[in-house]
């Protein structure tokens, strides 16, 4: 990636990258784009969909990997080929690990790295982090259609 993507990161607005519109919006920035890997955070609210007891529900987390994944493509498409943003969705789900759920007010930081890019489907690994702990693992594959969500 050249320094003016690098510099574009920094003062982009991820819900301009997002088909996702609020309260069902699970990413808050977008911290840093490359070839092959992204990195969004994401504070947890206290009246988040996916809260509940105080903390993110691991369905939130499997949410927050597939809107950093979203925030990828979206990126891509509308920064780096100059096309709209996409719709896609979660192809599959696979080996999730939970090693603890992150409680309101906890910032996330969520990395996925693109494993393969094949025929619309983008296969990557994403680890979520809180706190400097590794709070969640997984493999997820995202399937793009033609649809076109945001100009």
């Amino acid at each position: 990636m050249d320094n003016n993507h690098k510099l574009l990161v920094r003062t982009v607005d991820v819900s301009e990258l997002l088909p996702q519109q609020p309260p069902f919006v699970m990413v808050d920035s977008l911290l840093s784009f490359d070839n092959d890997t992204t990195v969004c955070g994401y504070c947890v609210p206290e009246d988040g969909v996916f809260t509940d007891n105080g903390q993110l529900c691991a369905a939130g987390l499997v949410e927050n990997v597939a809107q950093t994944c979203a925030a990828r493509l979206g990126f891509y498409n509308k920064y780096v080929l100059n096309r709209p943003v996409q719709l896609g969705f979660i192809g599959a789900i696979r080996n999730f690990c939970v090693a603890r759920l992150p409680r309101v007010g906890q910032q996330l930081v969520t990395t996925i790295h693109v494993e393969e890019n094949v025929m619309g489907m983008t296969l990557a690994s994403a680890k979520v982090e809180c706190e400097g702990e590794t709070v969640a693992t997984t493999e997820i594959k995202i399937a793009l259609i033609e649809t076109v969500v945001k100009e």
